[in-house]
């Protein structure tokens, strides 16, 4: 009987340290997520280059965040070298380009394709969505329009074949 009594007062301080989970910013950062990371959400930080003017990279970056994923953005006038260092295919570019866990991720692919990504773990470079399709994440209409899009896993050759359809 005791320990169903005590039961209560366990649980309240569980709750209590959890919420005392401390967040760390990277170094050298411009914005960090600054919100505590969950045991059930340890997802690997996504580091995303854009230009500081770039409403839809804000939009993708909080779709990416509302995944569960610590985001931390690095403003940028070229994007261009970091393009070229990560291996993004020429044709294949879009508006920003992020890099997780040894992988790049090119311009607005779902948040669940990086996750796939990251559980699979394919020998390649990372994924492409080239272009900015209306309706994918970030990309949104107001009227609801969406396109077909298909998001590419890029090979350490360079080559590209279709990881998700959307």
């Amino acid at each position: 009987m005791k320990s169903l009594a005590l039961a209560p007062a366990l649980l309240g301080l569980a709750l209590a340290l959890a919420s005392c989970t401390p967040t760390s910013a990277a170094p050298g950062s411009t914005s960090d997520d600054a919100r505590p990371v969950t045991a059930a959400a340890k997802l690997p930080l996504v580091v995303v280059h854009k230009n500081a003017s770039c409403g839809c990279c804000n939009d993708w970056i909080e779709h990416v965040r509302a995944a569960g994923f610590r985001v931390q953005v690095r403003n940028e006038v070229n994007l261009n070298p970091i393009k070229e260092r990560v291996g993004v295919p020429l044709g294949k570019g879009s508006c920003h380009t992020a890099e997780v866990d040894g992988y790049f991720v090119e311009g607005h692919v779902p948040a669940a394709d990086i996750k796939r990504l990251l559980a699979e773990r394919p020998a390649a470079r990372g994924l492409v969505l080239p272009g900015m399709p209306i309706g994918s994440p970030g990309m949104e209409s107001p009227d609801g329009r969406s396109q077909p899009y298909t998001v590419e896993l890029v090979g350490f050759d360079g080559g590209t074949s279709a990881f998700s359809r959307h």
